[in-house]
């Protein structure tokens, strides 16, 4: 199946992310356990460099905020300097097809809100980067409620160039593809609604060609009523080859 829409996936620069709140990214850090001095990597973040922000001042993370866009990025250093953070945030230009970390250079990846990549392409080409025990959170498309119409998952099968999986199947997706999962949590009809309702203005002044898949994706929403597919934020923490399962939390 061919991918109709290049990645990453187009979200207007200004515009609110899914989990893109300050209290997504203080959960985020306390699955992945960062503290003062860790090494994060923020791909794909946007100007305003919330989750980096959040990171490097309640909990002494040493950032890297990467983009691929030079108007973002100029946009991304003047937050940085406003803020006096220059010590503590790295504002990097990245090529999405050829990243040139260093292995084993973060103890966590972020990618909250942007669809950075294919998920079978993140989970391979970020893990490497990540330390040992290292934490990948990032954002995804799934289906969620008890009945999912066909128009939404040909929608989004043409947009991902493959099946829009269940939360439990992205959590599947993480196992096999070498990590430990450890939480997936997905957008509630009204955050869902207030998400749409919020990125409404920002499709104005964005270029028709960029934003057809977005107006597609909020006229199914409207449509439907409720949320049949949504976004979902999941964690996984790195596994070594020949590591142990964790014990099992059934006494039985």
């Amino acid at each position: 199946m061919s991918v109709a829409e290049p990645f990453p996936l187009y979200f207007p620069g200004d515009a609110r992310r899914p989990f893109g709140s300050e209290l997504a990214t203080r959960r985020f850090a306390k699955v992945a356990q960062l503290e003062e001095g860790g090494r994060v990597l923020d791909l794909g973040c946007g100007p305003s460099l919330q989750a980096g922000v959040v990171l490097a001042q309640e909990f002494g993370c040493s950032v890297v905020a990467a983009h691929w866009d030079e108007a973002q990025l100029s946009r991304m250093r003047e937050r940085v300097h406003a803020l006096a953070l220059d010590g503590r945030v790295e504002v990097r230009r990245v090529d999405l097809g050829r990243l040139s970390f260093r292995e084993g250079e973060f103890d966590a990846i972020l990618c909250q809100g942007p669809i950075v990549m294919a998920l079978p392409d993140a989970l391979r080409s970020l893990r490497p980067f990540l330390a040992h025990q290292g934490r990948l959170g990032l954002t995804y498309p799934v289906r969620v409620g008890r009945v999912t119409p066909r128009a939404v998952i040909e929608f989004w099968e043409r947009r991902l160039g493959g099946p829009l999986l269940l939360p439990r199947e992205l959590l599947q997706q993480l196992s096999q593809a070498g990590f430990e999962p450890e939480s997936v949590e997905s957008l509630q009809d009204s955050e869902l609604d207030a998400l749409y309702r919020e990125l409404a203005p920002h499709l104005e002044q964005a270029p028709a060609e960029s934003i057809h898949w977005l107006r597609e994706e909020m006229a199914l929403h409207r449509e439907n009523g409720t949320a049949t597919s949504s976004y979902a934020f999941v964690v996984g923490r790195r596994r070594e080859p020949g590591e142990k399962p964790p014990a099992s939390r059934d006494r039985g």
